[in-house]
Formats: C-alpha cells, structure tokens, sequence
C-alpha cells in the first residue's frame, strides 16, 4: 500500500513570533471545540485512505486541550505502525499533556526549540527559556515518547558564533533522534520583516549550517533533505511523503492536500473553515492541477533537496559537468547529489534541472513550474 498522509491544522498560538507568517491567531482559543468537531466531520465525510503518517501542526498543536486534540486523531483511520507527529511549544509540555498523547497513539513529538541562547530567543519573539526544553523533552523520556524532534533557528539577531554552536552542542545532548535546522528567513508584514536590525546575513547563515552539517554528523545524525537530519532509522516519514510526491490529505483551515498532481487549499480563516464543514458545503479555497511533465520537473525538484537526489538524466551533460567543478553536485551511481555547498544553492543547482514540456528546450525549470509549496515540517 502507498504511503498516505494526513496533516491537521491547529491555528492557535499564545503569541506569534516575530518572523511568523502562517495562518494563526492568538485570539480564537474560543472556537478550539468547534474547531476541533469541524476537523473531525472533515475526516470522517472524506473517507480517507489509512494514514501512514499524521501530522499535527500550527501554529501551536500542544494548546489545544488534549481530548479535543486526540479527539481528531481518533477519526483518523491509521495504517498498522503508522507515524503520529504533534508539534509542541516547551514552555506549555506537561508530563499529564503528552502522556495523553501516548495513550491515543502519538509516538513522535517536535519541539519548537529555536535556540538555546535567552537573547536570541528574545530577538526572535519566543517566549520560554532554554530551562523548558530540558523539561519538555525529560517529560517526554518520562511518558516513553522515543522519537523526539527538536526545531532549531539560525541567524536570529544577536547569535554569535558561540551561541549557534552551544545551541547546536546542547540540543545534542539531549539526545534527540532528529533535528531540523532552518535559515531565519524574512515573511513580509512581520515584526522582523519591519525592523531590518534583525535581518540575517546570507553569508553569516551559511556559516551557520555547515558548522551544524559537521556537528550533526559528528553525532550520528544524517542529513536526509537539506534542513533534516536524523538518525538512520528515524527520519521524519511524513516529510519524506512531501519530499517524494505522495498524497496527504490537510484537514482544518488553510491546509493543503495532494493527489496524483491536484493540489488544494483549505479557506484560511478558522471562521470560515467552520461555518463551511457546518454547512456542508466545501472548505476548499482553490486548486491547481500539474500536468505530467509538471509533475516530473517538480519531483526532480523535490528528490534533488534530498540525499536521494535527482536522477542523472535531470540535467544536461554540460551542465552536470559545470555544477561538479563549482563543488554543488556529485554524481552517485544514476543519481545526482547535492554537496553540503550544494545544498546551500539548491534553489540555483535546480535552475539547471533540464525542461521536460513539450514546448521543450533547456529553459529555466522556472519558467514553467511555480515555486513548490511544501509545509515546513520537523
């Protein structure tokens, strides 16, 4: 059976960070049960496939009381071993929170970590301080949550060498079994978009995550898609449904599904999510369909930003041969695969991916297939 994802929604926070985009509020707690019983009707008129994967996301999943949470993943028909993901914010984990979790079948948890440094913390807006991550994280080795994800950030304003090092050294030594590390990017109309004292340097980042790359491997912890490492065994199979075309179904507001090359979107507003299911009519906001040479571009794309890479046929000869001498790429039996310096063009290494459509020619890949949007999931 081909893996099948399910992703849930939860747009709560009980403060947004200054760099956060996403479609969530701090002011519809309120709506969480309703929320919560529309989420359900969802899956339940959807008749989904079993889930190999479910993943809760946000937002901030571990606010919203634990009965209405496990509620929605009780309506979830899951494949025997399937992977059940809940992110959660340190500073409001309880050991009564996640052993709720683990009883109704939860056996992985991330953990907003960002840093480990109280001043970058508070350059990036997050509100708890590296004392509730030991805590988060002892609470879950207390419940028996063995798959533990931890999120970091780098390039907050403020970090210095030291402390992108002591973040990274110190979430090792909690033992994790994967952890993401992002680039602080900049989302327009956010406070960080407003104050340009705290824009990273792309040069500074890029230092950032080959010391991170080297520390992680050091520790056993391989890098599976350009932000993602894991120990073998342990790599996030949700993400890895993203990463190699599956089909997933988003449940709860603004959320996105694929299948076979549809995509769609939820309506944004938890509002208008909920008035939508009460009606019965469709929360779906809107859709695109790829075409199948589309769909092969977009997988190139997508296989090359892992270390599974893309096939050797994706890219010209002549272009294969310039990338290998700037040091981007390897060729790896019939793959070709980013190197560390790769990855961090691996926007540009994919300009040069060849055009499959009929109109033809070499073009740039982007002329004819749109930016992949892809929940960023740990």
């Amino acid at each position: 059976m081909a893996p099948f994802g399910v992703y849930v929604h939860i747009p709560i926070c009980a403060r947004r960070c200054d760099y956060c985009a996403f479609a969530t509020w701090t002011d519809r707690g309120a709506l969480m049960p309703d929320y919560a019983a529309a989420c359900r009707a969802e899956i339940e008129r959807a008749g989904l496939a079993p889930a190999s994967s479910v993943f809760f996301g946000g937002g901030t999943p571990s606010l919203l009381p634990a009965r209405l949470l496990t509620g929605i993943l009780d309506a979830v028909d899951r494949a025997p071993g399937a992977e059940v993901t809940v992110e959660c914010n340190p500073e409001n984990v309880t050991i009564d929170l996640l052993a709720a979790y683990r009883a109704a079948g939860v056996n992985r948890v991330s953990f907003g970590v960002q840093s480990l440094a109280p001043h970058v913390l508070k350059g990036l807006g997050r509100t708890h301080d590296p004392a509730a991550v030991d805590r988060a994280v002892a609470a879950a080795r207390t419940v028996g949550m063995e798959r533990v994800n931890l999120d970091l950030i780098y390039g907050g304003a403020g970090e210095r060498d030291e402390d992108w090092e002591a973040t990274v050294r110190g979430a090792l030594a909690l033992g994790p079994t994967h952890i993401s590390a992002y680039a602080l990017t900049i989302e327009p109309g956010t406070p960080l978009a407003a104050d340009e004292s705290r824009h990273p340097d792309d040069d500074v980042q890029a230092d950032r995550y080959l010391v991170a790359d080297a520390l992680l491997a050091e520790a056993g912890l391989v890098n599976y898609e350009i932000s993602n490492w894991a120990r073998p065994g342990d790599e996030c199979r949700h993400n890895l449904l993203y990463w190699r075309q599956g089909d997933y179904r988003g449940i709860g507001c603004a959320a996105h599904s694929h299948e076979d090359g549809r995509r769609w979107w939820n309506v944004r507003t938890p509002e208008r999510y909920i008035a939508a299911v009460a009606s019965g009519s469709s929360s779906v906001a809107a859709s695109e369909t790829l075409t199948p040479e589309q769909r092969v571009t977009e997988g190139w794309r997508l296989s090359l930003r892992t270390s599974d890479g893309a096939p050797a046929e994706a890219f010209g000869p002549s272009d294969f041969a310039l990338l290998g001498e700037r040091g981007l790429v390897v060729r790896c039996d019939d793959r070709v695969v980013l190197t560390a310096t790769g990855r961090l063009l691996a926007n540009q290494v994919a300009m040069y991916l060849r055009d499959v459509s009929p109109e033809g020619g070499d073009d740039d890949l982007h002329a004819h297939v749109e930016q992949i949007v892809v929940p960023a999931l740990g």
